[in-house]
């Protein structure tokens, strides 16, 4: 049997599950974990957790899942549970400390002991990448033990980190919402809502996930209802429409004179004789699979960059992936009117040839002038022009 077991910061995985003795729904199982052993809670079990296992970003495929959920968990191991979780806090501030002292440009959001105490993970924001090799090791040193670090975004540490939005709800992303991926600014326009970002965005600091999640019933929402601006003809005589009122099934109408009135939907349709158009769309009941997208930019410039370390294994993972190399190459910065591909002419010489001007181009260095630049008379060193002739 199939079973799903959340555990801390809303991290859920798929474990078979093969005793007779189905377990119950929010019941405490041990699981195998990473050479070891972890605690968790039952999320779903049976055909509920085969349904979760076909739409989740965590699901395990055609495969199934690798590991096993061993048996439930007794009273002592809930107590030792309490105790590990405890010291998880501790273990932040320690690793907090360890960064500044290294100076590295990251905050340790939360750290996570495995149940065993065999494993401890922790939890990184960072705007780019970190050679945190050294910063594991010291880690692996101090707590004893393997030692792994992950980075993610700002999204998934609100995911972890919970709390209460603006709407005096749980975060969407920690409550229901399976996947976390990008929104747009368009969705907030084509939802008539303020573009002030201080209005629209999360806790986070991004755009609110609900803007995304919700689109789909403003578009569709929207095209039962007449366009915005158009001039029809009423009972009244001719009316401009203001706005519309999708929740309420208004349309707000103004006259020649200035006036406006209120009228609901089915009244609009049945003074200007306009077709009726679907069925109003409702909210799903069952539990919403969606996608959502983020506001323009990517979550993180090198999101999910990991490593792990064990205390007795001090070379397993020095692997120079981990180690950002930002090398800016020459050709990439080449000047603004350097020849392209091809080497032809830049636009604005282009522009001048069709219109007569046959002045040769200026002719550049073999590096597309990066090289060059300022050497020239009136370049950017800003010296003086050279004589006519000079070599």
């Amino acid at each position: 049997m199939l079973i799903e077991v959340e555990f801390k910061g809303n991290r859920r995985e798929f474990y078979l599950w093969e005793s007779e003795e189905v377990p119950a729904l929010n019941a405490h199982v041990i699981v195998e974990a990473d050479r070891g052993e972890d605690l968790g809670r039952v999320h779903a079990v049976g055909e509920m957790a085969l349904k979760r296992n076909a739409g989740v970003p965590h699901r395990t495929g055609d495969a199934g899942p690798q590991r096993k959920a061993r048996r439930v968990a007794t009273r002592d191991d809930l107590r030792r549970h309490e105790n590990v979780r405890e010291q998880d806090d501790e273990a932040r501030r320690k690793a907090q400390e360890r960064v500044r002292a290294n100076s590295l440009v990251m905050k340790i959001s939360d750290a996570e002991w495995q149940w065993d105490r065999k494993k401890l993970t922790f939890y990184f924001t960072a705007e780019k990448r970190v050679d945190f090799r050294t910063l594991v090791r010291e880690l692996a040193s101090s707590f004893r033990t393997r030692i792994e670090l992950k980075q993610i975004g700002v999204r998934d540490e609100a995911k972890r980190l919970d709390g209460i939005g603006r709407c005096g709800r749980q975060y969407c992303s920690a409550a229901w919402l399976p996947e976390l991926r990008p929104v747009s600014l368009g969705v907030a326009k084509d939802q008539k809502l303020s573009l002030n970002p201080t209005q629209i965005s999360g806790a986070c600091g991004r755009l609110m996930c609900s803007l995304r999640y919700e689109h789909e019933y403003y578009v569709k929402a929207r095209k039962r209802f007449p366009k915005e601006g158009k001039v029809v003809k009423t009972t009244v005589g001719e009316e401009k429409i203001v706005a519309n009122d999708i929740f309420r099934e208004r349309v707000v109408l103004r006259n020649a004179e200035g006036e406006a009135r209120t009228i609901p939907l089915a009244q609009y349709l049945q003074e200007t004789g306009a077709a009726p158009q679907s069925a109003p769309v409702a909210y799903p009941e069952e539990d919403i699979v969606v996608a959502v997208e983020d506001f323009h930019e990517e979550e993180t410039p090198h999101h999910g960059q990991s490593i792990s370390h064990d205390s007795d294994h001090h070379d397993a993972h020095d692997t120079p992936a981990a180690v950002a190399e930002d090398e800016d190459s020459d050709d990439a910065e080449e000047g603004d009117d350097a020849p392209d591909a091809a080497g032809e002419a830049p636009n604005k010489q282009r522009a001048d040839a069709q219109q007569g001007d046959r002045r040769p181009p200026r002719r550049r260095g073999r590096r597309g002038g990066r090289r060059n630049r300022g050497k020239r008379g009136g370049g950017d060193s800003g010296g003086p022009p050279r004589p006519e002739g000079a070599p």
